[in-house]
């Protein structure tokens, strides 16, 4: 019968342990000088060894070859049971199917027999976070004072969401993710053992889609053997097997930004979408692939943080657009744009306008306080657009229509058109207008006021040739088609 690799090579002694030196180490200890714990915590991501390391535990505490051991024979009966899964004495619960108060009873009522075979009874609980609370308060008293006989074992990803009068009633050790070192020395152990033949570049691919998990990367590493069979694992058929974007699209993707291309990359964004590529996928694997060439120096740190910035601000503002098509147009918008940070502004602004220290009559004051034009405000709109969106993401959605139409006396008179009398009215509402006019105030002055008004009369509402629908056919270099 066929056994899974990971299942094939799940470490038998401590010595084949990958990662968690420290705690394995510690563990280790205790068990050599008889001083193992009654309760033990392991707390950490999934497929990082807390499974495994209770069932070394467990064969410890229960190789018949000697008394309780860091080095346990796998060759007894009961180590042979262990790595088997059938040993009577270690009973491993499920904590998501077995949550409740009842089942905790249940197992308090069980714990009081004496082990079959072994010197002590494991009880292994997975997911002990998914227990209910009166669950936890139930095995309380028990994980205090349990029979001499017993070790409880709790394992869980989420350990924040434990009663702190459990967690301190065990010794508590946290797992951490494996490194890339760690990983690939496992693997190439593996691919030896199978006689695998595979491309060193392919395990960089597999730790980044394993996201640290010694698990998932020999379940991926099984994948790819399966497909491959006996032909060479190669980067190129890692990227096709587990539906990665090939480094040479993104490399090319990332060309024509730096080339700032806008045609260029909508046509290509396009022509993804008709093969029917994940748009939201490539993204996120193009971020990836920009944080991969910043760490190897390969990319300019700002310009790639800015790259990665876009793209998770953009998809996590629009997550509940179906058109993904559409949120790549708007990350290829904002990639292109020139970002300023609001203080380079202000400070250009001072240097081209420098106000005097020296004001000697209220008639200068009324002089300096009117001198704000509309020029200005349309220099800083896009600006201005930006930094609203931050400070409220509605805002953003409410300006979309607006646009500066005059300047009166300080006033600042924002334009709508008749069919975005919404958000006109929306604007209005002082729970918008007061963020709004702190964000015109800090980039263009602090005596600046603001009205909203309508201009223009109501359009048809057919009209397929409107300013609108020109301006974006014209941004994509497309044409309406009658």
């Amino acid at each position: 019968m066929h056994i899974t690799l990971y299942r094939k090579y799940r470490p038998k002694n401590f010595e084949e342990m990958a990662g968690q030196k420290e705690i394995v180490k510690t563990i280790k200890n205790s068990l050599k000088n008889g001083k193992s714990s009654h309760a033990y915590l392991f707390s950490g991501p999934r497929g990082v060894g807390k499974t495994t390391l209770a069932r070394l535990i467990a064969k410890g505490v229960n190789c018949l070859t000697t008394e309780i051991t860091d080095e346990p024979c796998n060759n007894c009966e009961n180590c042979l049971a262990i790595n088997n899964g059938t040993f009577m004495d270690m009973i491993e619960i499920d904590a998501a199917s077995n949550r409740g108060i009842d089942e905790i009873r249940q197992l308090k009522e069980k714990i009081n027999y004496q082990p079959v075979k072994g010197r002590k009874k494991i009880y292994i609980i997975d997911e002990v976070h998914m227990l209910t609370k009166e669950a936890f308060n139930a095995l309380l008293k028990t994980l205090e004072e349990p029979p001499e006989h017993v070790i409880f074992i709790l394992a869980t990803t989420e350990a924040d969401k434990i009663l702190p009068t459990i967690i301190s009633r065990c010794q508590r050790y946290d797992f951490k993710a494996l490194s890339m070192e760690e990983m690939t020395n496992k693997l190439k152990y593996i691919c030896e053992q199978e006689n695998i033949n595979i491309d060193d570049e392919v395990f960089e691919i597999i730790y980044e889609n394993s996201g640290g998990s010694m698990r998932d990367s020999i379940s991926i590493l099984e994948r790819l053997m399966v497909t491959c069979f006996d032909e060479k694992i190669t980067f190129e058929k890692c990227e096709q097997v587990l539906g990665i974007t090939p480094t040479k699209q993104m490399e090319d993707f990332l060309n024509k930004i730096q080339q700032r291309n806008y045609i260029e990359l909508v046509k290509t964004l396009d022509e993804y979408w008709n093969d029917s590529v994940e748009i939201e996928s490539f993204f996120k694997d193009f971020a990836k692939f920009c944080k991969n060439l910043m760490s190897k120096n390969k990319l300019d740190i700002k310009e790639g943080l800015k790259i990665i910035d876009s793209i998770f601000t953009s998809l996590n503002i629009f997550k509940y657009e179906e058109d993904k098509r559409l949120v790549g147009y708007v990350i290829v918008d904002n990639l292109l744009k020139e970002h300023e940070p609001v203080t380079e502004k202000i400070i250009e602004k001072v240097i081209e306008k420098p106000v005097s220290t020296k004001i000697n009559n209220t008639e200068n004051i009324v002089q300096a306080t009117n001198t704000l034009s509309l020029d200005e405000v349309l220099r800083n709109w896009e600006l201005i657009l930006k930094e609203a969106k931050k400070e409220k993401i509605t805002l953003g959605a409410f300006l979309i229509a607006a646009k500066p139409y005059k300047m009166e006396n300080n006033t600042l008179y924002i334009g709508f058109t008749p069919e975005s009398s919404f958000c006109k009215e929306q604007m209005e509402n002082k729970i918008y207008h007061e963020v709004f006019l702190e964000v015109v105030k800090r980039i263009i002055s602090p005596e600046i006021k603001i009205k909203y008004i309508i201009i223009g009369k109501k359009k048809a509402t057919e009209d397929e040739n409107s300013d609108f629908t020109k301006k974006i056919v014209d941004f994509f270099g497309g044409e309406i088609i009658e």
